[in-house]
C-alpha cells in the first residue's frame, strides 16, 4: 500500500506528492490501494481523495511506501518504512542528521526525489518552473516595498506576494498589467537603469525569467553592463536582465580565467567573480546550485565593499537556493511566506526582519512553489505518477543491488534498510560530527 503523508513543516505547506487525479489514476489503471492521512490544510480537501478510491486514515502503519514533500519530523518516523522526499541531506547539512540518523536506527529506505536523474543528470522528479515563478513574485514585491522604503515609489508596489494571488494565471496577468503601467511611467532617473542578474540555467532560472519577462525587459551581456550605466540615452521605461554563467560567477586566481573542467575538479582554484558586477545590478536572483567546495557567489565582504560607499544601487537579492551561509553569505536563516523577507544588517552582522536598513534585503523562502500550491501539486504528480507502480511492487526488503529498479531511482537511494548506500557512504562523516 502506498501512503500520502500530510506536510507539516509549517502552517504554509498546503502542497501534496499526489492529486486527486493521480491517485484516481493509479486506483483504476494500476489497482494500486491508497492511504492519505487527513489534513485541513492541504491544497485538496480530503473528499476529493475518498471519492476516487483512496482510505483516510490517519496512521500509516500499513503502508510499505510513503510519499511526502518535504523532510518527516524524526518522532514521526516510522520503523522499516520506505520514504520518498526532500531530504535536504546530501551536502551533509547539519540540521538534518538527526533525522537521516533516526532512519537508520529504524531500518528504514529514503529516496531523495532531487536524486532521480537520467544518464545526463536531469531531474526527473521535480516542482517544475514553480520555485521560480513564485521566488520571482515575491521579489518583484520585496523591490517595490525597498523602493517605497527609500521615497520612491513605483509601479512594482502593486505586485503582490505570491500566495496573494488566487493562481498562477491571476499573479502572471496581474504582473502583465503592471508591466503596462511602467511602459508610461518608466522610472526616475536616479534608480535607472533597473538590473536584475540570474544565476542558474535550470527550471527555477527559467521560471523566474518568465514572470520577469511579463515586464518591460531588455536582455544585456554582463559584459555590456559598464556601457548601459554610462549611456545617458537609455529607456527610462525597461528592465534590464542580466544572466551570469558560471565563466561569470568564478575567475581563476590566477589570470581571471575559466575553464569548466578544471573547475569541477579543482574549485579551490577559483574565486568569486561576480564581484566586479555587483555594483551595477538593482536586485539579483540566485538559482544556480552551489556547494561548499566552491566560492561563495556573493560573500559578506563582497556586500561590505558595496556599502562602504553609501547607499548602493542593490537593493533585493532573492537567495532561491536557500542555502544557510552558502552561495550567498547573507542568507544566514531561511524566510517563510508570511515573513518573507529580511536585511542583512552589516553593522550589526545579523537578520533583521522587514526590508529597511543598511544592508540588502534578503529574500530566502525555503518552499517557494508552495505559495502555487494546486499548480505545483499538479506538475510534481504528472512527473512522479509513473514510478508510483514500480515502488508499490518493489520487494524492498531485498538488497539493494536486487531491487528491480530503474537506474534513475537506484541512484536516489540514500539510505537502505538503515545503512547508507555507497554512493553516500560520505554522508557518515557529517553524521560523526553532529
Amino acid at each position: 500500500m502506498i501512503g500520502l503523508r500530510r506536510e507539516d513543516k509549517n502552517e504554509w505547506e498546503r502542497r501534496v506528492a499526489l492529486t486527486p487525479d493521480h491517485v484516481a489514476e493509479l486506483v483504476r489503471d494500476a489497482g494500486i490501494a491508497l492511504q492519505v492521512q487527513p489534513s485541513e490544510n492541504r491544497v485538496f480537501a480530503d473528499v476529493d481523495y475518498t471519492t476516487v478510491g483512496a482510505v483516510l486514515d490517519e496512521g500509516l502503519d500499513r503502508c510499505n511506501v510513503i510519499l511526502g514533500i518535504k523532510e518527516v519530523p524524526t518522532e514521526k518516523l516510522l520503523s522499516k518504512k520506505t520514504y520518498l522526499y526532500f531530504s535536504h541531506t546530501t551536502k551533509g547539512q547539519a540540521y538534518n542528521m538527526p533525522m537521516l540518523r533516526r532512519l537508520m536506527e529504524l531500518g528504514c529506505t529514503l529516496i531523495d526525489y532531487e536524486q532521480i536523474t537520467d544518464e545526463r543528470d536531469r531531474r526527473l522528479i521535480f516542482f517544475g518552473r514553480h520555485a521560480g515563478y513564485a521566488g520571482m513574485i515575491d521579489t518583484l514585491w520585496a523591490l517595490g516595498r525597498r523602493l517605497e522604503s527609500e521615497g520612491h515609489v513605483t509601479g512594482l508596489k502593486r505586485i503582490r506576494l505570491a500566495h496573494d494571488y488566487s493562481s498562477l494565471d491571476e499573479a502572471t496577468h496581474h504582473i502583465s498589467r503592471v508591466g503596462e503601467q511602467l511602459r508610461h511611467t518608466g522610472f526616475p532617473e536616479e534608480l535607472r537603469p533597473i538590473v536584475c542578474g540570474f544565476t542558474g540555467s535550470g527550471n527555477v532560472s527559467l521560471g523566474a525569467q518568465e514572470i520577469f519577462d511579463r515586464l518591460p525587459t531588455l536582455d544585456v551581456a554582463p559584459e555590456d553592463l559598464d556601457r548601459l550605466i554610462a549611456d545617458p540615452d537609455r529607456p527610462r521605461s525597461v528592465l534590464y536582465k542580466v544572466r551570469f554563467e558560471r565563466r561569470h560567477r568564478f575567475a581563476r586566481r590566477s589570470d581571471g580565467g575559466f575553464d569548466g573542467k578544471e573547475f569541477d575538479g579543482h574549485p579551490e582554484r577559483y574565486e568569486n567573480g561576480l564581484a566586479r558586477w555587483l555594483p551595477h545590478l538593482t536586485m539579483l536572483l540566485h538559482g544556480a546550485f552551489w556547494s561548499p567546495e566552491q566560492p561563495r557567489v556573493i560573500g559578506l565582504d563582497d556586500l561590505d565593499r558595496l556599502w562602504s560607499d553609501g547607499d548602493p544601487k542593490l537593493k533585493v537579492i532573492a537567495d532561491i537556493s536557500c542555502d544557510i551561509d552558502g552561495g550567498v553569505q547573507a542568507t544566514v536563516k531561511p524566510t517563510t511566506p508570511g515573513n518573507p523577507v529580511f536585511v542583512y544588517d552589516l553593522d550589526r552582522r545579523e537578520a533583521v526582519d522587514g526590508y529597511t536598513g543598511r544592508g540588502p534585503v534578503i529574500m530566502a523562502i525555503d518552499n517557494l512553489p508552495c505559495q502555487l500550491a494546486a499548480e505545483s501539486s499538479e506538475h510534481f504528480g504528472d512527473t512522479l505518477v509513473r514510478w508510483v507502480p514500480l515502488l508499490d511492487r518493489c520487494p524492498w526488503e531485498r538488497p539493494l543491488d536486487e531491487l528491480p529498479l530503474p537506474d534513475s531511482i537506484h541512484r536516489a537511494v540514500i539510505v537502505h534498510r538503515g545503512e547508507l548506500t555507497p554512493s553516500f557512504k560520505y554522508l557518515q562523516t557529517h553524521l560523526d560530527a553532529g
